[in-house]
C-alpha cells in the first residue's frame, strides 16, 4: 500500500446541526475541503452532541485482501491521533466514496464495498469506539450501511442534495469555506504532462542529468549547481509573478508556457539537492509565495516519465507553500502525492505530519527567515544550519531528522540512501 492518510484537527467553524445520513453526506466536501474520490474518510465525533474532531482520508485499496489490515490501521491511526491531541473519540463516522466503473451502478459499488465498511466497523469497535454511521457515496447517491429501514434508506439509495442548496452549504459560504472541486481534479494539476511537450522534456531531463551528475559528485561543483539553480528559481519566480493568473485550468496552461524544457530540467534536477530545496522553501509568504507555488506546480507537471520520482521535491515545496499560506486541504494533497512517489522523502514526511497535527507553520517560517537574515548578514554565504532550525523541524514532526547533506538526481532509492527516515517508523501520512 503506497498511499498516505490525510488527517486534520478539529475544525473551528460555526456550529450547525446535521440530522441524519443526508446531512452527513452533504457535509463531507466541506469537512475535507474537496470532494474525496475513491476514498475512505473517517471522522471522529466527540461529546454527547457529536462534535466533529479529527478526520482521516485514504485511497480505497484495490485489493479486497488489504481491506481488513487497512481498516485496523485506519481505526488505530484516528483513535490514537485524537488521543495525542488530547481527546479520545466517542464515536466515528465512516464514508466510502467511489465512482462506478464503466457499466457499474452505484448500488453495485455500495455492495462491493460493504465488506470494507464491515471491517472498519469491527476495527473501531475493537478499540471501544462505535461507528455511529457508515455511508457509501457513489454516482450522486448515498447509502447507509447502518440503517436497515427501507423507508429512509432504500436499496437504490438516496439522491444527494443539489450543490449549494443545503444548510451546510449556506453555513460554509457564510464562513468563507470553499470546496476546491474533486480530489482527482486537484491531483491532476500536479500530474506529469502528457502533451506535445513530453518528448522535448524527456530529452532535456536526459541531457541535464548527463551534464549535472559529474558536477554533483564534486563539492565545489555541487555548490555551483546550487547557486545556478537558485538564481534560475529567482528569475522564474519573478517571471511567474509578472504573469497574471486566471482560473486554475487556464492558469496552469499559461504557466506551462512560461518555462522552457531546459529551464524545467535544470530546476528539477537542481532541487534534488536538499540544501538547495530548503533554500527554495524561503519563498513562502507574501506575493512571491503565490508565484513560487505556480512554479512548483509547473515543475511537478514537467516530471514526465521516466522521471516521475523527481517530482517529490517540487510537490513538497508546493505542499509547504500551500500549508504556509493557509490552504491545508491542498497542502495535504500535494504532500500525499510526494509521499506516494517516495514514502521515505523526509521533508514531505515532516511537513505532512505537522500539517495533519494542526501545528502552526509560523515556527518553520520564523526559522527560514532567520536563516535568510543570517546568510544576508554573512555577506551572502550560506549559514550553517543552527539549533533553531533543527529544533523547529523536530517540533513540527516530533521526530529526529537525518543529518543534512546533498542528494543527487536519480531514483528514490538514491535519495533514501542520502537521507533515510528513522528505521521502523511510518511516514507521517500514516498517522491520524
Amino acid at each position: 500500500m503506497n498511499q498516505h492518510h490525510e488527517s486534520t484537527g478539529p475544525a473551528e467553524a460555526q456550529q450547525i446541526t446535521l440530522r441524519g445520513p443526508a446531512d452527513l453526506a452533504d457535509a463531507l466536501p466541506y469537512l475535507m475541503g474537496f470532494h474525496p474520490n475513491d476514498s475512505v474518510v473517517m471522522v471522529a465525533l466527540h461529546g454527547g452532541r457529536g462534535r466533529f474532531g479529527g478526520r482521516l482520508r485514504l485511497g480505497i485499496p484495490r485489493s479486497p485482501q488489504e481491506w481488513e489490515p487497512v481498516a485496523e490501521q485506519l481505526a488505530e491511526c484516528l483513535v490514537k491521533g485524537s488521543e495525542r491531541r488530547g481527546e479520545r473519540p466517542d464515536a466515528i463516522v465512516v464514508f466510502l466514496c467511489q465512482d462506478p466503473a464503466e457499466g457499474e451502478s452505484g448500488s453495485r459499488v455500495m455492495e462491493r464495498l460493504r465488506p470494507l465498511a464491515q471491517h472498519l466497523r469491527r476495527a473501531c469497535g475493537a478499540l471501544d469506539v462505535p461507528v455511529l454511521e457508515a455511508l457509501c457515496i457513489a454516482d450522486g447517491r448515498y447509502w447507509s450501511y447502518c440503517c436497515p429501514d427501507e423507508r429512509c434508506c432504500p436499496a437504490e439509495g438516496n439522491q444527494m442534495a443539489m450543490p449549494g442548496t443545503s444548510v451546510m452549504a449556506a453555513a460554509a459560504t457564510y464562513a468563507g469555506i470553499h470546496v476546491r472541486g474533486t480530489l482527482r481534479e486537484m491531483e491532476a494539476r500536479l500530474a506529469p504532462l502528457k502533451t506535445s511537450v513530453l518528448p522535448g522534456q524527456q530529452r532535456a531531463l536526459d541531457a541535464a542529468g548527463a551534464e549535472l551528475m559529474p558536477r554533483l559528485l564534486d563539492e565545489e561543483g555541487r555548490r555551483e549547481v546550487a547557486r545556478n539553480t537558485l538564481d534560475l528559481a529567482r528569475r522564474l519566480v519573478e517571471r511567474f509573478g509578472d504573469a497574471p493568473a486566471a482560473t486554475p485550468s487556464v492558469s496552469d496552461l499559461g504557466d506551462d508556457r512560461l518555462i522552457s524544457s531546459d529551464e524545467a530540467a535544470a530546476m528539477i534536477l537542481g532541487l534534488q539537492d536538499r540544501e538547495t530545496r530548503d533554500r527554495a522553501a524561503e519563498w513562502m509568504e507574501g506575493p512571491e509565495a503565490h508565484a513560487a507555488l505556480r512554479l512548483w506546480r509547473a515543475l511537478s507537471r514537467r516530471c514526465v516519465a521516466p522521471f516521475e520520482e523527481h517530482a517529490a521535491a517540487p510537490l513538497t515545496l508546493a505542499g509547504w507553500v500551500l500549508w504556509s499560506t493557509g490552504d491545508e486541504p491542498a497542502a495535504r494533497v500535494a504532500l500525499g502525492l510526494a509521499l506516494r512517489l517516495d514514502p521515505e522523502y523526509t521533508f514531505a514526511q515532516l511537513l505532512h505530519e505537522a500539517c495533519n497535527q494542526g501545528l502552526d507553520p509560523e515556527t518553520l517560517r520564523r526559522c527560514l527567515r532567520g536563516e535568510r537574515e543570517a546568510r544576508t548578514e554573512g555577506g551572502g554565504h550560506r549559514a550553517e544550519r543552527g539549533p533553531r532550525f533543527r529544533a523547529a523541524r523536530q517540533a513540527a514532526s516530533r521526530r529526529k531528522r537525518a543529518p543534512s547533506g546533498p542528494t543527487r538526481p536519480g531514483t528514490a532509492a538514491t535519495r533514501r540512501r542520502a537521507g533515510r527516515a528513522v528505521p521502523g517508523r511510518r511516514a507521517p501520512g500514516d498517522e491520524g
